[in-house]
């Protein structure tokens, strides 16, 4: 038993003497609109990449800066009290990763009891923001830890 779905409801396509169908110019108009399309979705995408680049290169250049902070920071809070010397004192820093200038300030508004200390970053590349820490150091009563008669 032989089953023929030629007349099954369709309209069959005439062919052409050369064998193809009659479509002329419909597939150039179908590669024009891909193309369009495709055109549309890489942009969007690389708007996307450029966007989580930069994201990622500020979360780099922060991730320095409080680095180099706490180095400071920490430098500055581990040395002896009178170690700290009052004044202003600014430095370059180009070496490594993340050049950058440091300006230390230190302020005594108490003498020889609190010096107040602000530290400045601010990186050579403009695309990293500048930061700025500050705190406070007392002077212990006693340089002797074990001294229990001193005063």
């Amino acid at each position: 038993m032989k089953i023929s779905l030629r007349k099954f409801g369709r309209f069959q396509r005439h062919a052409k003497p050369g064998g193809t169908a009659n479509r002329d110019g419909f597939v150039i108009v179908e590669i024009i609109v891909a193309m369009i399309l495709l055109a549309i979705a890489v942009s969007s995408l690389a708007a996307l990449m450029y966007s989580v680049s930069q994201q990622g290169m500020v979360a780099t250049g922060n991730a320095y800066r409080n680095g180099v902070l706490m180095d400071n920071v920490n430098r500055l809070e581990g040395i002896p009290y009178d170690s700290v010397k009052v004044g202003k004192d600014s430095t370059a820093v180009s070496t490594g990763s993340y050049p950058y200038s440091r300006v230390v300030t230190v302020a005594e508004p108490v003498v020889q009891q609190i010096k107040t200390i602000q530290v400045v970053i601010k990186p050579t590349n403009y695309k990293y923001k500048p930061d700025t820490v500050a705190f406070t150091r007392t002077k212990a009563k006693t340089s002797k830890v074990l001294c229990t008669t001193c005063i």
